[in-house]
């Protein structure tokens, strides 16, 4: 996780900095990892990972810009305790909507936006050994949930991204690829 911080940064530093704000027909892919969760489980759990894509379809009479996209995200928990162990396993995927404020003129690099996903939560459960099958208080289900975000670009396609909101954790941060 270190070497892949300083492979970032210095990737980033090393790129022209200029930008233009999310607009329509603008496409932007947002790889990151998760912070907290609101997902149950217990004991160690696995880095929690999301991919996302926005698409700007709408000019707004005012500035901004409303986007569809769809997001996948990944996290998993295992518990051992003596002879029995229990995992957990959830993939989130949904349809979001946007709106990306473009209003900062004085910030172009700067994209901030809020929105809707509709997702579906697919939960796995598992244990064996000597222990309690709960896996009946697991299930999959699907859910609106909604999320506040902003990226900076460093370059005209690069940049990083902060999201919070309800998806397969509560914080993700990350790069972003604009085309």
């Amino acid at each position: 996780m270190k070497r892949l911080t300083i492979i970032i940064t210095v990737l980033l530093a090393a790129l022209k900095v200029q930008g233009q704000q999310f607009k329509k027909g603008t496409t932007a892919i947002n790889a990151g990892f998760g912070l907290g969760t609101a997902l149950g489980g217990l004991g160690k759990a696995r880095l929690a990972l999301s991919l996302s894509l926005d698409y700007g379809m709408w000019d707004m009479n005012g500035p901004g810009v409303i986007s569809l996209g769809a997001y996948v995200g990944n996290t998993a928990y295992k518990y051992n305790s003596g002879n029995y162990t229990s995992k957990w396993n959830y993939l989130i995927t949904g349809i979001r909507g946007a709106y990306h404020y473009n209003g900062f003129t004085s910030a172009p690099k700067l994209d901030v936006y809020g929105g809707l996903m509709l997702g579906f939560n697919i939960v796995s459960y598992s244990s064996d050994g000597d222990g309690l099958d709960v896996a009946d208080n697991y299930s999959s289900g699907m859910g609106l949930s909604g999320f506040l975000g902003s990226r900076y670009f460093f370059s005209e396609k690069l940049g990083a991204f902060a999201e919070l909101g309800y998806g397969v954790s509560v914080l993700n941060v990350g790069i972003t690829y604009k085309f």
